[in-house]
């Protein structure tokens, strides 16, 4: 608390809008945008390395959320003032820190992938910046932010392991999607109880379901894709890419999105809705471009 109190101590409006500008870059929402364009556009290998570190990462922190309960660093020490837009988008408990996991997923993973070594040097700069944004803006300590950094490169190592050779191997796949889907489930489990019996409020169980659809989403669309689909990144041209793209994130909005004007929200709509986005990313979406958008490699 005493760090938190130190960077509480340095802020200033220009300071807290440059850092919360940086601190967006651990949002749901960037990451989605990237990887999509990674995946549509760019590397498929890439972005099944960053999605299970990503996604499994993701399944965690939202799990130990949940087990550890932990209040956030002004509701466990009310002298403690956090920046007032960050809470908005400080939703659920305090430990691990969701934004850094999701930050150190994404660039760290485009980091050891990336071969350039200036942007290999950007790429583990923002991991620490997110990281760091969290704790200037008062909504995590060291120990939220440490443990999610921590778990997220275990993770990000585990995943470049998998993927190591590159080729398609159909037992590996299958185990892979497996032990994905056997983990959400657990994690479901272990939230159903702890909402069914009152020891957490539908709110705090909200992101820890929703990460677990986004989990198995990834999961059975990684494994049809990799073994069925196929398709090829490759295009005709660079418009054709930027309709490629925007068309992609369109179907991403209006399921994501949209589906709430009609199935509403709630723990199972909401567990439904993200496995369908990430269904449609990775399977619909990817049959699309196989019929209309990709060449074949020669």
């Amino acid at each position: 608390m005493e760090l938190l109190r130190a960077l509480e101590g340095i802020r200033s409006p220009f300071l807290d809008a440059v850092i919360g500008f940086i601190t967006q870059l651990g949002e749901e929402t960037i990451a989605m945008v990237i990887l999509c364009a990674i995946f549509w556009c760019i590397n498929k290998r890439a972005f099944y390395i960053i999605g299970i570190s990503y996604f499994l990462s993701g399944l965690t922190v939202q799990g130990m959320k949940i087990c550890f309960r932990i209040d956030r660093p002004w509701v466990a020490d009310p002298t403690l003032r956090p920046v007032p837009s960050a809470i908005e988008h400080a939703t659920g408990y305090s430990f691990p820190s969701g934004h850094t996991q999701s930050a150190t997923a994404l660039f760290a993973s485009l980091g050891v992938l990336i071969k350039q070594k200036p942007l290999k040097a950007v790429c583990f700069a923002l991991v620490l910046l997110v990281a760091f944004s969290r704790m200037y803006l008062g909504v995590h300590t060291l120990l939220d932010v440490g443990v999610s950094l921590a778990l997220s490169l275990l993770l990000v190592f585990v995943s470049v392991m998998v993927f190591k050779g590159g080729t398609v191997d159909k037992k590996r796949e299958l185990v892979v999607a497996l032990i994905m889907v056997a983990y959400t489930i657990l994690v479901i489990v272990v939230a159903a109880v702890l909402f069914l019996n009152g020891t957490i409020e539908q709110n705090y169980v909200s992101d820890c379901l929703k990460a677990a659809g986004a989990g198995v989403g990834f999961a059975v669309g990684m494994y049809i894709e990799r073994l069925y689909i196929d398709f090829s990144v490759k295009t005709k041209g660079i418009l054709w890419q930027v309709l490629k793209f925007v068309l992609g994130l369109i179907g991403v909005l209006v399921i994501k999105e949209g589906l709430k004007l009609v199935i509403g929200t709630g723990l199972v709509v909401d567990t439904i809705r993200y496995f369908l986005t990430i269904m449609w990313a990775a399977v619909f979406f990817p049959l699309i471009i196989k019929r209309f958008f990709a060449v074949k490699c020669k």
